[in-house]
């Protein structure tokens, strides 16, 4: 019986499209009631595979939620300004994921939810295998000098 419902789950799994939900619905991660979110929430997610490797390796982890795909950590919302995250990790606004029932599985001792995104964003690289990029995905911003 195990063996059936084990070959169910992992072929339903191996239909889906990565990044996917059955039906296209987002899902926004919710929050502990007890912690203070005044910056906004951003997530990012990164294939399951690396989530306890980053976990073990970041010197501060704010709300974790997870799901058979990915893991998804809280970031302060704009997170996303002037890094060039990898490819294998998905940035998500207002904390709105592509997941199927992602569940708390990490919650800080602080009031903060928030993972320091700068150090979470120099691992992701590390785990991945790609150079740290500080220049945002869409090219060079020019600022203007003139007045």
């Amino acid at each position: 019986m195990l063996k059936n419902a084990m070959s169910h789950l992992l072929g339903a799994r191996r239909s889906r499209e990565p990044g996917c939900v059955p039906g296209g619905g987002m899902v926004q991660l919710p929050l502990p009631a007890a912690l203070s979110a005044s910056l906004g929430c951003d997530a990012v997610g990164v294939p399951a595979r690396y989530g306890f490797r980053l976990m073990s390796h970041l010197p501060r982890t704010g709300c974790v939620f997870a799901d058979a795909d990915r893991w998804w950590w809280i970031v302060p919302s704009g997170s996303d300004l002037d890094l060039d995250w990898p490819a294998q990790a998905a940035y998500a606004r207002g904390a709105h994921v592509p997941a199927v029932r992602p569940r708390l599985i990490h919650q800080p001792d602080s009031r903060t939810p928030y993972t320091p995104p700068i150090p979470l964003f120099l691992m992701v690289c590390q785990v991945t295998g790609v150079t740290p990029s500080w220049a945002p995905a869409g090219g060079a911003r020019v600022v203007s000098s003139a007045p």
